[in-house]
């Protein structure tokens, strides 16, 4: 299922949201596409809706389209649907190709794209050096050679990424609707069918790798114009086995094929009119040989790379939607021997009358509960009203030092006298600078609370055999070993909805 337009708009990582919806174990379901927007920090609601009080919808809301999940925006008395791509529908066609289902989101402040590193700015960069240079030292045609190599290199990156599952806004609109359906023109036919397999690499791949190779070789016309134009005789080798395999063996055109053998022969007619044969010397030679086998190495180890991560993606998505199924889920949680702890007053937060009570059983000095709190500090924030949290501090007078005895005075101090937004942040104030004085600082007070119920907590707890940290308690149950704590993100609203858990 294809959702490009969608996912750009909403500036979600694709792959992540991709990965997250193929592991849902209902994939693909409404649910799972709803629940991996909440996950990618989307909020949103689904109803089953009459198309009679879609008038009544937001401004922006998502539906399923063509069978397919779209982003709908109402523009005047039409509507602009973004899916696999955008296109316009009036009220009577987006109602005829709509199911019922509608989904209202609000996205929330910290959605973000999580991609982390880009190279298309930086491929844009290297483009425009070229292109300045060529201009600016080489004559009209040197130039316009390397203008149309640098064309080749974008048009074989985008085919070379949407062979590992990238879809490509270029190709779509160059190819236009690859769709089963269609026959004619199809791009995914040719480019996705390519039997061609060299050291695993595609009749594709090695369009990239010649276009990479003839735009640093051309950076050194009229030096390299003989070995350029040898390589651009070569190409007419490639032009014929491509149309011979679109013509007569899958019996249908791509077009950005043909877009790349128009560049191949530009290329050609540019290198035999204007370019004048040189020397060819023996250094010269060897440069080029190694460049080529560099180049070659590269997309080789890319490609590798790329393939086992594909695999390995496709491998962790069937795992984790075993893994995600709330049944299993449960019958793990239920499998512990449920934990019944007294009535201590010590640091509750959240809703008291939430039918979803977590417990965290941890330790300030204890370095691996930083990413338990977070994920609780998390949860309190997505679901205020939803979710009861309780902090188990371990507190033993005995065994604790003066630190530990006044940073917890002025975490109890901070939780009586001031706002839960406050004490939240103290604790999170904590986990970052480990400095007590900043915590008494904060809290106002120096003076020494008494810690008695900490002292009680912390027997309730060893005598439930509570003693390492951190550890989730969920409705009296230890959350599972054989799950890290951050997936209970995955089952909330299940466990909120779970009659047998309450």
């Amino acid at each position: 299922m294809i959702f490009d337009k969608l996912i750009n708009y909403l500036k979600l990582d694709k792959q992540e949201f991709s990965f997250q919806f193929n592991s849902h174990p209902n994939y693909p379901s409404a649910l799972a596409f709803s629940d991996t927007l909440n996950f990618m920090g989307v909020k949103n609601d689904a109803y089953e809706l009459d198309k009679e009080y879609w008038d009544e919808l937001p401004e922006e809301f998502i539906a399923i389209v063509d069978n397919s999940f779209s982003l709908v925006k109402k523009s005047g008395v039409s509507y602009s649907v973004y899916s696999e791509k955008a296109k316009t529908l009036n009220k009577e066609e987006l109602h005829q190709k709509s199911t019922n289902f509608v989904l209202l989101f609000e996205k929330s402040e910290n959605a973000e794209n999580k991609l982390t590193f880009s190279f298309t700015p930086l491929l844009y960069v290297v483009f425009t050096i070229i292109i300045a240079y060529s201009f600016f030292t080489q004559n009209v045609y040197e130039a316009l050679f390397n203008i149309l190599s640098l064309a080749g290199v974008y048009i074989s990156i985008e085919i070379f990424n949407q062979k590992f599952g990238n879809t490509s806004t270029v190709i779509g609109s160059i190819c236009g609707d690859t769709s089963a359906k269609q026959t004619a023109n199809s791009c995914d036919k040719i480019i996705k069918q390519d039997k061609t397999s060299i050291f695993g690499l595609k009749f594709s791949d090695f369009s990239l790798i010649y276009f990479v190779g003839l735009a640093v070789l051309g950076l050194f016309l009229p030096a390299t114009a003989y070995i350029v134009k040898g390589f651009t005789f070569v190409s007419i080798l490639a032009i014929g086995y491509s149309l011979y395999i679109q013509a007569f063996v899958e019996k249908a055109f791509c077009r950005v094929c043909l877009l790349i053998i128009s560049i191949l022969v530009g290329q050609l007619a540019l290198s035999i009119f204007f370019f004048q044969n040189t020397s060819l010397n023996i250094g010269m030679l060897l440069l080029t040989a190694i460049l080529w086998i560099l180049v070659f190495s590269a997309v080789l180890y890319f490609s590798n790379i790329l393939s086992q991560k594909e695999t390995l993606q496709k491998s962790n998505a069937k795992n984790l939607r075993f893994k995600r199924n709330y049944e299993l889920f449960k019958s793990q949680l239920l499998e512990n021997e449920k934990v019944e702890f007294q009535d201590t007053e010590t640091f509750s937060l959240g809703s008291k009358d939430a039918k979803l009570r977590l417990s965290i059983v941890s330790n300030p000095y204890c370095g691996f509960c930083k990413d338990g709190h977070k994920i609780m500090e998390g949860l309190l924030e997505k679901y205020p009203e939803d979710i009861s949290v309780q902090i188990r501090f371990n507190y033993s007078q005995e065994r604790a030092d003066e630190k530990y005895t006044k940073l917890l005075s002025a975490f109890n101090y901070i939780y009586h006298h001031k706002p839960q937004k406050d004490f939240l942040n103290a604790v999170e104030e904590w986990f970052e600078t480990r400095d007590e004085n900043k915590i008494v600082a904060l809290s106002g007070s120096a003076a020494e609370e008494d810690l008695t119920p900490f002292i009680e907590m912390t027997k309730d707890n060893s005598a439930a055999g509570l003693n390492f940290t951190p550890i989730f308690i969920l409705n009296g149950h230890q959350f599972p070993d054989k799950y890290d704590r951050d997936d209970i993100w995955f089952f909330v609203d299940e466990l909120m909805e779970d009659e047998d858990l309450h």
